[in-house]
């Protein structure tokens, strides 16, 4: 009987070994997958700044070569952000699909990715 009740704590002992291996390695595939959406995100920051950067310069440029065609360089900017009015509300009245749907897109795939990357590991 006393070798019963030490079977049943030896049992008791590995199941709560277990439990608590198998919540760190939740913990670690979770962090694991946090950090992957978050380095995808913040590369995609840094290339939208660098964009950023491209489109100001070039739309200054813009605006000087077309004001100086036009007779008067604040007429050029005003041209070059007319365009970015008309594009600001074509993308406002689009922005579910053309970006919200996107990046729900972008964090799935990488989710699922990240997921069934770790379960082809093991």
């Amino acid at each position: 009987m006393e070798r019963i009740a030490t079977s049943v704590d030896a049992l008791f002992e590995k199941v709560e070994d277990y439990s608590k291996t198998s919540l760190e390695l939740i913990q670690l595939k979770a962090i694991s997958t946090s950090a992957d959406v978050l380095s995808s995100v913040t590369a995609l920051i840094a290339v939208g700044i660098v964009a950023a950067l491209f489109t100001l310069f070039l739309n200054i440029g813009l605006g000087l070569y077309i004001g100086k065609q036009l007779g008067d360089y604040y007429l050029g900017f005003f041209v070059v952000s007319g365009f970015y009015l008309i594009l600001g509300l074509v993308i406002f009245f689009l922005k579910e699909t053309l970006i919200k749907q996107k990046i729900s897109d972008l964090v799935i795939s990488k989710l699922v990715q990240q997921i069934n990357s770790s379960d082809a590991k093991q």
